[in-house]
């Protein structure tokens, strides 16, 4: 474990050389460096993680130096590895590594290879910095340098506009979550006088109290800075429109690093949250809200990759459900499962996208099935996964562990919200179903409408084969070794007491029947009815419901007249500095005085003797006025 500091600096250094020689290595050497410095950060990962089991599973911290010292506040740089920093590691260098061997053959030819590398190997070490640094000073750092690093990959194709103004959205967005959680490490450096996380969660029973004002503030404060990078409403809208980077981009942000931080924070601060019950609540209606929005946003979308996203969002609002319940593990073990399907689903659409020459509406493409049926493999079992089938997918059994955990939560807490919100996560189930099989079927059953382009390489069909075969079924043999790490980490294990197990097994049994009836609507809809189904489209309400849903319930539009627009007017009136012009007022009074003193030297007699004249008048008046008011 002495070695645990090399998972961060293997990535720092291949960004270093990528960064430094960008524009004079060749592409194969970029690739090596890139894709063995990450390769190499995953094989110490695994190192330092046998080491921590064959050590009894002990918290083990590593203290590098002192980063800063201001008073009595001195963070260090010290590294800590439990079983949640364990779990997290292993993930993100893990599937990092499978995204960056796939992305060795996606950005092939591309311009720039060594800079795209460069920001890739850096995304992997500030995700690692946040989730293994032992203070939350230093989880932040990592918590801005991923921030960075989307706004860079996410606008990496700079010269299209539009790709630009999607980066400053995702950064903008991000950072507005950024601000409320720095205003938490405030709070509680305010509280605990350190920012160390082992010591904040072991004494804040001791420090804080329940449901007081400061503590609901502080965890409300957490929340809000983690549904920023997690993409929770209503900091959400930025996430749809990462999608301008390119394919193994999203597919980092949206299965192994930037995405899951949120998660990772409230499971990491879970003692803090358990203070304040409200907002517990609160998390999980949000999740609930969120995954419900989103699903209905993915049902109408037509770009491959934005369905993924719209899924990419429901998900993680299944995971914050279950942190309001207090469901952590089910909470962590979907994260993990979810990294799984999603990074191959994303990297599957990038092959897709390639075979059908850079094309990412789903309309357009078609027929696939025919022409390459590895792909339609890798989509059936990511999508199965998505879609929670049950036994035969890993995301059947992280996410109906999450439904369980949540309706028993509505019978132990007393708290009749937890009722709806199960009923809200089985519908976002059904939603899921249709749009997964809407997505599949059109793409690899639907009339081709763009010619195939055949694709090839061991760096494109590996990572999808090892995605594959860990989002199958025969992932489940690798909960319980999760669990108990989780376990190990002091991460609360959702018990479900014996009165309600037949309870639990029946709410799960509901949900798997729902999604199971929302796949054969999917099939009914879009095999067999499709013609009345774009009949219903072309219709004024048809239409409508359309484009609210596309545009995911108008969040953009609200916020471009709340936000965007008075912010942009009050720019336009500060750019004319009004300061200045109070000031210019005086300048202009003498120059009006100069006018018109100016404009009487005539040179003409008859006026100046008359101008003598009625000055004397005048002051004659004065005079008898003075007298007449004196007396």
């Amino acid at each position: 474990m002495s070695y645990l500091y090399l998972t961060i600096l293997f990535p720092l250094i291949g960004f270093i050389i990528l960064a430094a020689g960008r524009h004079n290595l060749p592409e194969k050497v970029a690739a090596i460096i890139g894709v063995g410095a990450v390769g190499l950060s995953a094989l110490f990962a695994l190192i330092a993680g046998l080491d921590f089991v064959n050590n009894g599973k002990e918290l083990y911290v590593q203290h590098l130096w002192t980063w800063f010292s201001v008073g009595d506040f001195a963070p260090g740089i010290s590294l800590q590895l439990d079983g949640l920093s364990l779990l997290m590691m292993g993930m993100i260098t893990g599937v990092g590594f499978l995204i960056h061997i796939f992305a060795s053959w996606y950005m092939r030819g591309e311009e720039d290879f060594a800079r795209f590398f460069s920001y890739f190997n850096l995304f992997v070490a500030s995700m690692l910095l946040l989730v293994l640094g032992d203070n939350l000073a230093l989880l932040f750092l990592g918590w801005e340098g991923v921030g960075l690093c989307s706004y860079l990959l996410i606008g990496y194709y700079y010269q299209n506009p539009a790709n630009g103004f999607a980066a400053i959205k995702a950064f903008t967005v991000t950072r507005v979550g950024d601000v409320f959680l720095l205003i938490a490490l405030f709070l509680l450096y305010q509280q605990f006088g350190t920012l160390n996380t082992q010591y904040i969660v072991e004494n804040a029973a001791a420090v804080m109290t329940q449901s007081s004002s400061i503590t609901i503030w502080t965890a409300l404060m957490l929340f809000l800075g983690a549904a920023g990078k997690s993409a929770q409403i209503p900091l959400q809208t930025w996430l749809a429109d990462a999608m301008a980077g390119p394919t193994p981009v999203s597919a980092l942000i949206h299965a192994a690093t930037m995405v899951t931080a949120g998660v990772y924070l409230c499971c990491r601060m879970f003692s803090v949250f358990e203070l304040a019950p409200e907002v517990m609540i609160f998390i999980s209606i949000t999740g609930a809200v969120t995954l419900l929005v989103a699903g209905f946003a993915a049902l109408v979308q037509t770009d491959i990759k934005r369905i993924l996203a719209y899924s990419t969002m429901s998900q993680l609002g299944y995971m914050f459900m279950a942190v309001g319940a207090e469901a952590y593990q089910a909470g962590l073990f979907h994260m993990l499962t979810h990294a799984f399907f999603k990074a191959l689903l994303f990297l599957s659409s990038g092959a897709v996208i390639l075979a059908y020459h850079h094309e990412q509406n789903i309309f357009k493409m078609g027929g696939l099935f025919y022409k390459n049926k590895f792909l339609f493999a890798c989509f059936a079992i990511g999508g199965g996964a998505l879609a929670a089938i049950p036994f035969l997918t890993i995301g059947f059994f992280s996410k109906d562990a999450i439904l369980a955990a949540v309706w028993t939560q509505s019978h132990l807490a007393g708290v009749p919200v937890f009722n709806t919100l199960y009923w809200v996560g089985v519908a976002g189930a059904f939603l899921t179903s249709i749009y997964t099989f809407r997505l599949i079927w059109v793409v690899f059953f639907g009339k081709e409408n763009t010619p195939y382009h055949e694709i090839k390489g061991i760096t494109y069909w590996a990572p999808l084969a090892i995605l594959a075969v860990l989002s199958t079924g025969l992932a489940i043999v690798l909960k319980a070794p999760v669990m108990s790490i989780l376990d190990a980490a002091q991460i609360p294990a959702f018990i479900i007491p014996e009165a309600l197990e037949a309870g639990a097994h029946g709410a799960e049994y509901i949900a798997i029947g729902v999604a199971l009836a929302g796949l054969a609507v999917g099939v009914v809809l879009f095999a067999f009815a499709y013609n009345a189904v774009k009949g219903f489209a072309q219709t004024s309400l048809g239409s409508g419901l359309a484009n609210i849903c596309r545009n995911a319930l108008g969040f953009d539009a609200l916020y471009d007249i709340v936000f965007v627009k008075p912010y942009l007017l009050i720019a336009k009136i500060l750019g004319r500095d009004p300061i200045d012009g109070l000031w210019l007022v005086l300048p202009a009074i003498v120059k009006a005085g100069n006018s018109f003193t100016s404009s009487r030297q005539t040179g003409s007699l008859r006026e100046y003797a008359s101008s003598m004249a009625l000055g004397v008048v005048v002051l004659l008046l004065v005079v008898v006025v003075t007298q007449v008011v004196g007396k």
